[in-house]
């Protein structure tokens, strides 16, 4: 009974270790999105707003990057999966590369 329970510990914890490797390879491929391309800020007005978007912009690619990198090393940040954790913030930044008038991967694909 003892090396059945261990054998089903073995499958279960192989199983996590999968699907936690398949969420990291979407995160990563979502990672590949956070582009923002036509922006030329040395004709940009600088102004408050402008700067802020730009901070976002930077930012929500660190964040991704930053837990991606975390889920790699074995740390869990969050309850839901680092797919959807990616996916809000690259919805934080196309808002952003939007808003400085740039096109982001996704909408110069559509």
């Amino acid at each position: 009974m003892k090396p059945l329970a261990i054998f089903a510990l073995i499958i279960l914890l192989a199983g996590c270790s999968t699907s936690s490797s398949r969420d990291i390879k979407k995160a990563e491929k979502l990672l590949a999105n956070f582009q923002c391309g036509n922006i030329e800020s040395s004709q940009m007005a600088h102004s408050p707003i402008t700067s802020y978007h730009e901070q976002s912009l930077s930012s929500s690619r660190q964040k991704a990057e930053s837990y991606i990198q975390s889920y790699k090393d074995g740390d869990k940040l969050f309850s839901i999966p680092l797919s959807s954790v990616i996916e809000q913030q690259y919805h934080l930044y196309k808002e952003a590369c939007q808003n400085l008038g740039g096109i982001s991967q996704t909408t110069e694909q559509s």
